[in-house]
């Protein structure tokens, strides 16, 4: 049986806020430990910018999956300002985050993000011919 799937209303209303900030916090921490997604991020994010990269994501999780328009910018740009980024990074980016959205997040909210992340990621190697 196919994972259930809330809709729009449904995951603005049964996901919370601090339920991001945990999602978003402890993926980003395993990527900065992660051997082939770690280098990436250390190459463009220096230290002491951690803390305003991770409330940026926040706030653009928030908006993807809330509807809350904290986030603004253009990820598309962003990425395509990564040259070595491969078809291999965004499979593993994938694969962590779903791995931290199942341990931390009740299964069915999980799968809605993840279907949604999916999607985005799809998008993204597509407009970046990877």
């Amino acid at each position: 049986m196919p994972p259930r799937i809330l809709n729009v209303l449904e995951l603005q209303e049964q996901l919370q806020d601090e339920q991001i900030a945990t999602l978003v916090h402890r993926f980003y921490e395993r990527v900065q430990h992660e051997s082939l997604l770690g280098p990436v991020f250390a190459q463009h994010i220096a230290d002491e910018e951690w803390p305003e990269h991770l409330d940026k994501m926040v706030r653009f999780w928030s908006t993807i999956l809330r509807g809350t328009n904290r986030y603004t910018g253009n990820p598309m740009i962003v990425h395509s300002n990564v040259p070595a980024l491969t078809a291999a990074h965004f499979t593993r980016w994938l694969e962590l985050f779903r791995e931290v959205a199942e341990e931390h997040l009740p299964q069915v909210i999980a799968d809605s993000i993840l279907q949604r992340a999916e999607r985005m990621g799809r998008s993204l190697r597509g407009a970046l011919s990877l």
